[in-house]
């Protein structure tokens, strides 16, 4: 484990929408969301939206937000209004740069996402895994979730993008 100093996640905020998408632009080159969509996810739930800092500096970020088990945004499109039905808690994004990889803030924010998805009753926790990381995803107990009507969906990210399902009641 790699000993960094001031490593925290704090609420995002709007001021930190240029880093989001900085960020987002550099480690997910191949899934680009415009800023506006970013933008959107944060001003329609902002209590699932952080900011991993080191040093004060942003190195990572997080957004969810409410949705439908079964269902999932489609890549850069713009969502309206969540769901007034929601029955998951959708992890859109969790996006670290290289320098974090290794000190256990993906994990730790996972964990404090699954204890808000349960204060607010939420039966299930839903994402897709890109860029090799469902392993990372099973560990956090989540499991795939066949779904042949989202294939479409899935493969504008990438043909190993699995639709994920972690069962919280």
């Amino acid at each position: 484990m790699t000993l960094l100093k001031d490593v925290a996640w704090r609420a995002m905020t709007g001021y930190d929408l240029d880093a989001v998408f900085a960020i987002a632009n550099q480690v997910h080159p191949g899934f680009f969301e415009a800023q506006a969509v970013l933008a959107e996810k944060f001003a329609l739930y902002r209590n699932g939206c952080y900011l991993l800092e080191i040093g004060e500096r942003p190195a990572g970020y997080v957004l969810s937000h409410p949705w439908k088990r079964g269902d999932l945004p489609a890549l850069d499109t713009l969502l309206g209004a969540l769901p007034a039905d929601a029955d998951s808690f959708y992890i859109h994004d969790l996006a670290l740069l290289p320098l974090t990889r290794g000190i256990g803030a993906a994990g730790q924010i996972v964990a404090a996402l699954t204890k808000h998805a349960g204060a607010m009753a939420f039966p299930t926790m839903s994402l897709v895994a890109v860029n090799r990381s469902q392993p990372f995803w099973t560990r956090q107990g989540f499991a795939v979730e066949e779904r042949p009507a989202l294939e479409d969906k899935l493969r504008a990210y990438e043909d190993e993008a699995r639709y994920m399902v972690k069962v919280l009641l």
